[in-house]
């Protein structure tokens, strides 16, 4: 059997049935996570949460809030309006303006957190390795820098996509209604028809199409992923070494009079140490799902490179929706992580969002105010 009959994937039939929720669902996905990420950014925003981690974790929540937002008038247009795909007012100039603007839209601000979730990665490595030297080299000021350049680099790295895809006008012939009709409903067809013009996307030629496919799948995918699993596996192996020293610290010969006599020293050594266990343990948690989002995109996309049109059409084209939701929810879950994992997010959060909604609708007479532990404070009736 020679190459041009081998087939690839047999994905069709999958790729139908899941394209009949997939505009549901992501549009689900995408209200949600927007608003998951408005907390986050709220949250950690705030004065007390103004660390250089916080401040790359909060750039990565608005690349994936733009992501999202942009991507609701598109699942709307492309899938929930599933009635208008039959007319050409879906498939004007404007739409495929916007159709364009959407292709290099989500790719620009995906490889935004990708390299955002890079410098995350270095950033934690380097306070975890080299402490003292860390808050130096990685201080509130360059780490806007690097947020900025990553935010203007990115778009110029991506440019080869911006000159691959072009406009293609095409006559359709459709009814007096402006509904298109294909060659088999012409064969019986007797009412008056007319030709208008649709506006397909399309790449400029097969050049541009490998190019961009090679840029997307090298550069903007297996780079980072590639970057990624070599840092998050120093990360953990640093994290393992950390934590065993530490444990064979605190179980030396200590006098246990000594011990509590120096209680509270050890009460305040443990929590830092209980805090930063889980800043790492979170930070590690979205690397790794970052890792799982990313990995498969980047493959799809190297082996559409070196196989060419036929695993376009087979493997990679039956497969983007599926690997669009998987992004979509990477991009909305990292709300739970920081809730989970992290205690003053936790607070922080209760303070702006949850406490005025206690103190609004507690009875005066009992409680006068809520500390910022989140704890009720009992006072007496007046």
């Amino acid at each position: 059997m020679n190459n041009a009959t081998t087939l690839y994937c047999d994905l069709n039939a999958f790729s139908q049935k899941y394209e009949t929720i997939h505009g549901q669902l992501s549009f689900v996905v995408c209200i949600l996570g927007s608003i998951a990420n408005v907390l986050n950014i709220c949250v950690l925003t705030t004065k007390e949460m103004r660390w250089p981690t916080n401040m790359i974790l909060t750039g990565l929540a608005i690349s994936d809030l733009l992501v999202m937002l942009e991507y609701i008038p598109f699942t709307i247009h492309r899938y929930i309006n599933i009635a208008g795909h039959k007319y050409i007012e879906n498939y004007s100039y404007k739409w495929a303006l916007f159709m364009i603007f959407h292709a290099l839209f989500s790719q620009v601000f995906h490889f935004i957190s990708c390299c955002l979730t890079v410098i995350l990665a270095i950033w934690r490595y380097l306070a975890i390795t080299n402490p003292h030297n860390s808050r130096r080299w990685c201080d509130a000021h360059r780490t806007i820098y690097a947020i900025m350049i990553t935010y203007l680099v990115c778009p110029v790295i991506c440019t080869p996509l911006f000159l691959s895809l072009k406009i293609t006008a095409y006559n359709q012939t459709c009814d007096k209604h402006g509904r298109m009709l294909n060659k088999k409903e012409l064969l019986n067809y007797t009412e008056v028809t007319t030709k208008k013009l649709i506006y397909i996307i399309d790449y400029v030629n097969e050049d541009y199409k490998y190019t961009s496919f090679w840029l997307y799948g090298v550069v903007i995918k297996l780079v980072p992923c590639i970057l990624l699993t070599h840092l998050s596996r120093k990360l953990i192996v640093v994290l393992l070494e950390t934590k065993k020293r530490r444990k064979t610290l605190l179980s030396s010969t200590l006098p246990l009079e000594d011990v509590y006599e120096v209680r509270p020293f050890f009460q305040k050594k443990f929590e830092k140490y209980r805090q930063a266990d889980r800043t790492s343990g979170m930070l590690v948690a979205i690397l790794l799902l970052f890792l799982i989002t990313e990995f498969p995109q980047a493959i799809m996309g190297l082996l559409v490179g070196t196989k060419g049109q036929q695993f376009e059409k087979e493997c990679y084209r039956p497969l983007g929706d599926v690997m669009d939701i998987i992004a979509l929810t990477n991009s909305g879950i990292n709300f739970i992580l920081y809730c989970t994992m992290s205690r003053q997010f936790r607070i922080t959060f209760k303070e702006i969002f949850l406490l005025p909604i206690m103190n609004q609708f507690a009875p005066s007479s009992q409680y006068a105010n809520i500390d910022k532990t989140g704890e009720k404070t009992q006072i007496s009736a007046v």
